[in-house]
């Protein structure tokens, strides 16, 4: 057999009320909040699209598992409009197959951007980089016309990004070059683009940072806008004229510009201007354009016809030089695109902690697979919408009960329901207590056919949902949302009969609609298919039912789909797993002390429907409820003894695993720590062995150097007193000298007296040395005024190293004398 699904993960339903309802979503149908986009990303279901049949299997499979719901959801952490399109179009297509190699090229796309986002390598964010006006301006230059100055703006912040990134990219692997591999599939895609710098610098000086064109930007531009300036100058030194000399009037005029025309506008009541009438009402008064002011309004427009071909030649020639680096503009504008896309989609996963899925060909790999599930990402985030604005409302109320206390008013008001703030601390703590239950699917090897059974409202419905979306997001390169890494087969296709599927159009009962579409999903599946099946058999006799839902799920098991998920109230699908090791049982726990659903799954367990117990939680009339028991029968009451000891077997061994693990994690843990602390003594000990024999050995070489020394000066004190030394000599020559100078000083005062002065030259007490102090040697610290032993000599640098006390110093040979 081939190995099948499984591992784990939460995926949350939004739509469907009841069982969200019983998800401890209270008030509120949760909507599902999800992002997404890859390079050529087809999430969808790998079917022929010439049969229209298989179109509409796909389609309505998509449909009632809510793909589009989290399609939008993904697509709503895109940061450009070109990226949120590009994720819906290809996340919705229901025609376009991917392959088990193009979903792992996905997820390491997603990989990548996740540990970029992770270490801060590459801002990633496209805030504020309008694509769509890089988009008009691609289509402007391929078409010859004159570039808007908002899209070469916007092209300019487009260069400038990927020029950035590419720079930000270069820097984190010239820190860390493992960065690059780490990197590698956004790395080839971020280098590869061509960025002429040089393109930039042309744009910035054609046009200003409010959009408009420069005056510099050519000289008949400049000459043109001074013209409009000098004719807007007169023409406002006219008005102001003509203003002044209607001095009775003047506070009832004002100056106007109609159609680039200036003109006065006087009141109702208002003797007229001499001049053209351009409008007039009764009570509204008149707009009239003075003769006088006409010449020059004429000439106005004609220069400003002028500045605006100038504007457009200055536009079209930067057209052109666009169109020179057109094809590289081309590909970083798609390049950029796709990086929205994944890094929307990285976001995504790391926003409702998602962890990358472990996909695999079936044939590829054998064993069981078992995780747990972390909470649904649709339903806590719900949840926390919930939480944080019942928190708000708190809020609320609280200052506004303060702020009624402070002025003395009632905190009822007439006419106002009361605020009533312990409801609403109520409500924060029952949501804070009521969290999301996640979903755990273990899913064995052998496993062809999983049969799920349970109490209605329990999450028969929800299981399937979660199977599926994990299935697809995994296979889209999106996080699963699940507390370790899923492990989840590659499934060409995804088919699903889920709901009420009466059809008006099709003259179709609920019962035939299901066979409509359960037989178009078995024509169509293949042996990499996943089918999830909802209720299967019901809606018509419960004993045809059963016979028809037991050879529908004997034949997928034969010659169907990869993995079967069908959920059902028919005790005799339960009975297939002692007949066919490719069945699996499991159900949906049920609380029997309080009657409630926990919505927990149990494996390896057939289920009982506990609607006679539901039915007493709801309310039914004891007397109702003991019939019921009876009419049921002793046989079926003993049948289900035996399946609940089962189930409580089974959640003993649960609890004892669960134990079982905490424990090993804590000895893991405690193993852990115990390495640690190993390592750190060991290094303790190699420390402090380097540090002694660092200081043997300065010790035995001051030893060594002392009784060097020492041999030196006895060496030297046996030399004989006739041998007179070099210092012998030298001070033997100097009393000469000495002696000679006093007596020629005597004999001729007159001349010394009368010869020019001597200038006597203090020689300074620190004597550049001629030869090193050796290691051993007592050298005197003029900064301390002590004595200090030589420990190490560095020729090269002129330095030593001394010990003072407990000190050691390294010091310049010009700091020490002998």
């Amino acid at each position: 057999m081939a190995p099948v699904f499984v591992g784990h993960s939460s995926i949350s339903i939004s739509m469907f009320t009841p069982v969200v309802s019983t998800l401890h979503i209270r008030t509120t149908t949760p909507t599902c909040n999800f992002p997404f986009f890859c390079s050529s990303l087809s999430l969808s279901l790998s079917i022929d699209n010439s049969n229209k049949s298989s179109s509409r299997v796909v389609s309505e499979s998509l449909r009632v598992l809510e793909w589009d719901k989290l399609c939008h959801s993904v697509s709503s952490f895109a940061r450009t409009s070109l990226g949120r399109q590009a994720t819906l179009t290809q996340l919705s297509s229901t025609n376009n197959p991917t392959s088990y190699q193009h979903s792992l090229s996905l997820l390491d796309e997603t990989n990548a951007a996740v540990e970029m986002i992770k270490h801060g390598a590459c801002n990633l964010d496209l805030t504020g980089i309008h694509l769509h006006l890089v988009q008009s301006a691609i289509q402007h230059a391929h078409r010859t016309l004159p570039l808007d100055p908002n899209q070469a703006l916007a092209l300019v912040s487009l260069l400038e990004f990927s020029h950035n990134l590419q720079l930000t990219l270069k820097s984190a692997i010239k820190e860390d070059s493992d960065w690059y591999t780490r990197f590698m599939p956004l790395t080839h895609l971020i280098m590869e683009m061509v960025v002429n710098r040089s393109l930039i610098k042309l744009i910035r000086q054609v046009i200003d940072e409010d959009g408009s064109v420069k005056d510099s930007a050519s000289p008949a531009l400049k000459q043109s806008r001074g013209k409009v300036r000098m004719l807007e100058k007169k023409l406002y030194q006219l008005m102001d004229r003509l203003i002044r000399d209607e001095s009775s009037e003047a506070s009832l005029l004002e100056v106007s510009n109609i159609d680039g025309r200036w003109c006065i506008k006087s009141g109702a009541d208002q003797m007229s201007l001499k001049g053209l009438l351009l409008s007039s009402g009764s009570g509204k008064g008149s707009i009239v354009e003075p003769l006088s002011a006409v010449p020059l309004n004429d000439e106005l427009q004609q220069a400003r016809a002028l500045v605006a071909k100038a504007e457009e030649e200055v536009l079209l020639t930067l057209t052109e030089k666009i169109q020179v680096d057109l094809d590289d503009i081309e590909k970083i504008l798609n390049s950029v695109i796709q990086l929205d896309v994944i890094n929307a989609r990285a976001t995504y996963s790391l926003s409702f902690g998602g962890t990358c899925p472990c996909i695999f060909l079936p044939e590829d790999k054998d064993g069981s697979f078992t995780r747990e599930a972390r909470a649904s990402g649709t339903l806590t985030s719900k949840h926390r919408q919930n939480l944080q604005k019942v928190q708000k409302d708190v809020k609320n109320a609280t200052a506004e009960i303060r702020r009624r206390k402070l002025q003395g008013e009632s905190v009822t008001q007439k006419g106002e329901r009361d605020i009533n703030l312990s409801s609403l601390e109520m409500q924060v703590t029952a949501l804070e207590r009521a969290q999301p239950v996640p979903v755990d699917l273990y899913i064995a090897q052998k496993t062809r056919v999983l049969v799920i059974t349970g109490p209605n409202t329990g999450g028969k419905t929800i299981c399937l949902k979660t199977i599926g979306l994990a299935a697809m997001m995994a296979k889209s390169g999106l996080y699963v949302l699940s507390s370790e890494s899923a492990q989840i087969p590659w499934f060409d296709s995804v088919f699903a009969d889920i709901g009420d599927e009466q059809s008006l159009s099709q003259s179709l009962s609920t019962f035939s609609g299901h066979l409509k579409q359960i037989s178009d999903i078995q024509s169509q599946s293949t042996r990499q298919s996943l089918v999830l099946l909802d209720e299967v058999g019901a809606g018509t006799n419960p004993l045809e039912g059963a016979a028809l839902g037991l050879s529908l799920l004997e034949s997928f098991a034969r010659s169907g789909a990869l993995l079967t998920v069908a959920t059902t109230h028919h005790g005799e699908l339960k009975t297939l797993k002692y007949s066919d090791d490719v069945f699996e049982n499991a159900c949906m726990e049920f609380d029997e002390v309080n009657l409630r659903p926990t919505y927990k799954i149990l494996w390896g367990v057939p289920g009982r429907s506990n609607a006679i117990n539901i039915a007493k939680r709801l309310g039914l009339p004891n007397t109702v409820v003991e019939n019921a028991r009876q009419l049921y029968g002793a046989a079926s009451a003993e049948i289900n003894e035996v399946i609940l000891d089962m189930e409580r077997s089974k959640q003993d061994f649960r609890e004892l695993l669960h134990e079982a693990r905490h424990f090993l994690k804590l000895s893991r843990d405690l193993h852990k720590n115990l390495l640690i602390t190993r390592r750190k003594i060991m290094e303790h000990g190699t420390t402090q062995r380097y540090r002694k024999m660092q200081e043997v050995s300065e010790a035995a070489a001051i030893a060594r150097s002392f009784v060097h020394k020492r041999v030196r000066q006895l060496r030297a004190s046996a030399v004989k007193p006739s041998q007179p030394t070099a210092v012998g000599k030298r001070q033997h020559i100097m009393a000469n000298n000495a002696q000679k100078n006093a007596v020629e000083n005597r004999e001729h005062p007159t001349t010394r007296r009368n010869s020019t002065p001597v200038k006597v030259i203090k020689q300074s007490p620190t004597v550049k040395r001629n030869v090193l102090p050796e290691v051993g040697d007592l050298v005197h610290v003029s900064s301390f005024g002590k004595k200090a032993t030589v420990v190490r000599v560095e020729p090269s640098k002129e330095e030593i190293l001394v010990q003072v006390g407990n000190m050691k110093l390294k010091l310049k040979l010009k700091d020490v004398e002998s």
